[in-house]
Formats: structure tokens, sequence, C-alpha cells
């Protein structure tokens, strides 16, 4: 009773130009767009980090059997 409990917020908020049409087009084609990117650019830089991984292995096995 001392204390004030806390309540949700109501908001009655309404957008002024909605075209529900336009939303679920531009909502489809981010989603194809970043599909496509991310499919792309995994194999590539997948590949990239394997060899980076194994080159710093290379290395520190030289390292440490004392050849470099």
């Amino acid at each position: 009773m001392l204390f004030k409990r806390p309540r949700h917020r109501v908001f009655d908020y309404e957008p002024r130009y909605y075209k529900p049409d336009e939303d679920d087009r531009e909502k489809r084609k981010k989603r194809l767009k970043f599909r496509y990117q991310r499919k792309t650019n995994k194999r590539k830089s997948s590949i990239v980090y394997m060899i980076i991984i194994a080159a710093i292995l290379l290395f520190v096995y030289l390292k440490l059997s004392g050849w470099v």
C-alpha cells in the first residue's frame, strides 16, 4: 500500500498512410534479398575462415616444434 504498482501503458497509435499490400511486398523483397545474400556469402566466407584457421594452426605447430 505504500508503493504504486506499475501499470501497462496503452497507446492508440494509428499510422496515417498504411497500405497493407505494399507492406507485404516490401517484407517479401527484404526476406528474399536477405536469403540470397546469406547463402552466397556464407560459402565464400567459410572457405576463407578455414584457410586462415589452417594457416594459424600450421604456424603454431611449426613454432612449437622448433622449425620457425
